[in-house]
């Protein structure tokens, strides 16, 4: 399975880096994954909402001309579906089954995702109500991703 993880905005936090370097370092005997950092359009504190809707277009375009046409694409957003880990291993596991071997996830910037990323996406995936800074939801990701592949190998991973 190759997965990639498609994500608006530089990641600068050290510790962020090392827990993810981490996982992505586990995750290897499972699949091939792969980080791809896109640029964050610039914006001023304070946006109408026709602005902001043009800087999530930006972003949502340069996420979508990575994308190929045979990628099933699982976009994060607070109003996606919330599933336990058991559910997305399940729903991983029934992608490679299905043969669907390319699997993207695709983080937006600060203000979301456009409605064009929502409409070429496949899923949606939401991991709290709550609202996460973007660089951390990378890290709790390639977290969820690992204790997948654990649990759909039956491998012991703490609960």
């Amino acid at each position: 399975m190759n997965i990639t993880i498609f994500s608006i905005g530089k990641l600068k936090e050290k510790y962020l880096k090392q827990g993810i370097d981490e996982y992505l370092k586990r995750l290897t005997a499972y699949a091939k994954i792969e980080i791809i950092e896109l640029p964050d359009e610039k914006a001023p504190e304070t946006l109408s909402d026709i602005e902001m809707e043009q800087i999530k277009q930006k972003e949502g375009e340069r996420i979508l001309s990575k994308i190929s046409d045979d990628t099933h694409v699982i976009a994060l957003a607070i109003e996606g579906k919330m599933k336990s880990s058991e559910q997305l291993a399940d729903d991983l596991d029934k992608l490679a089954t299905y043969g669907k071997s390319k699997i993207a996830f695709v983080i937006g910037g600060s203000l979301g995702l456009s409605s064009d990323v929502m409409k070429r996406s496949n899923d949606t995936l939401s991991f709290s109500k709550m609202t996460f800074p973007h660089q951390l939801m990378r890290l709790i990701l390639v977290e969820q991703i690992y204790r997948a592949f654990r649990i759909n190998r039956g491998e012991p991973y703490h609960k």
